[in-house]
């Protein structure tokens, strides 16, 4: 979908803070608010703009602890574990990728002993044949 110079830059404004007024995004962006109205509306109708979502505040998201867990499942059953894995709150997102393992979650949990729980849930799904486990330290950078 091919968007104009203008359309993104509103993009990276409601990236920022989706929340922000309309009257504030078109001081931001050089134009009357009923145009930027006009824009977001046509970006959700067209599907650019899928929904919007709670960003955590900073202090929140320190107080958890988050790993990466790379999971090698076994053959064809790839449907069913990501169903059980989309069931998993815990788990923000899920990547299918390539080389020996097949996806990566990446999770948050409030303790080191409810990862370790979770990690464990995991790799007792069927078709998950192992999983390697990394925790994330610190996140350097976040967009």
């Amino acid at each position: 979908m091919a968007i104009s110079d203008k359309d993104g830059q509103l993009l990276s404004l409601l990236g920022d803070n989706a929340r922000m007024p309309v009257a504030t995004l078109a001081r931001e962006l050089g134009l009357s608010r009923t145009t930027v109205q006009a824009r977001i509306e046509k970006l959700e109708r067209d599907g650019v703009i899928a929904g919007y979502s709670v960003r955590l505040s900073d202090s929140y998201e320190s107080g958890l602890v988050k790993a990466h867990v790379l999971i090698t499942i076994m053959p064809k059953s790839l449907p069913r574990v990501s169903a059980e894995l989309s069931a998993i709150r815990e788990i923000r997102t899920l990547h299918s990728i390539n080389g020996s393992f097949d996806l990566i979650a990446i999770i948050a949990a409030h303790s080191i002993s409810e990862l370790d729980r979770l990690i464990d849930r995991i790799g007792e799904l069927e078709g998950v044949e192992r999983t390697l486990s990394s925790i994330i330290l610190s996140t350097r950078i976040s967009r």
